[in-house]
């Protein structure tokens, strides 16, 4: 069965991001980068709001000698397809990479339904719309040990969803994987 995921890096406190936007604390560990990148491999479509896809454009050139970890998750978000939501931006720079001017429900369920692989949900504006309409599937959740002390939040405050732990992995960093399902 196909799955819509949410997976977030975030503070303790949880952040995705700090007040000033800056998210370099969560820099990922090698033992974490591979563990995401064995994530993203079942991933076929990513679905970006405009900033997160901004962001992520980096890996459509990043250069491929700074370390196996780095060059595999290059290789692996390069061979998904990707859907950015946004209003505002012109167009897409990447490979595999359709714009949407909004957020439709209906049509991500539909996307869901014919999808082969999974779907992975990024950025939290976005996130939360796919959350407070009950669609994200699996949250896989990496706590990373600081408290940035307020800036952009990782999962909405006006939604309440009962979740059940399916796994959780500590890293010698200290970052902590959580991976969750809502409760059914």
């Amino acid at each position: 069965m196909v799955r819509l995921i949410y997976a977030v890096n975030m503070s303790l406190d949880g952040y995705i991001a700090d007040r000033d936007g800056n998210f370099d604390w969560g820099e990922p560990s090698l033992a974490v980068h591979q563990f995401f990148n064995d994530l993203l491999r079942s991933v076929g479509t990513h679905l970006y709001g405009r900033r997160m896809y901004e962001t992520m454009t980096y890996w459509e050139t990043a250069p491929t000698d700074a370390s196996p970890a780095h060059d595999d998750f290059a290789e692996v978000w390069r061979d998904a397809d990707k859907v950015v939501y946004s209003t505002t931006l012109e167009g897409v720079s990447s490979a595999r990479t359709r714009l949407e001017r909004h957020f439709d429900v209906a049509a991500v369920r539909t996307m869901k339904a014919a999808a082969h692989r999974d779907l992975m949900i990024g950025g939290a504006g976005l996130a939360a719309e796919a959350i407070r309409a009950g669609l994200v599937d699996d949250y896989h959740v990496m706590v990373v040990p600081v408290i940035v002390g307020g800036g952009t939040r990782a999962l909405p405050e006006d939604a309440r969803l009962d979740l059940d732990l399916v796994q959780e992995r500590r890293f010698d960093s200290g970052t902590v994987h959580l991976h969750y399902r809502p409760r059914s």
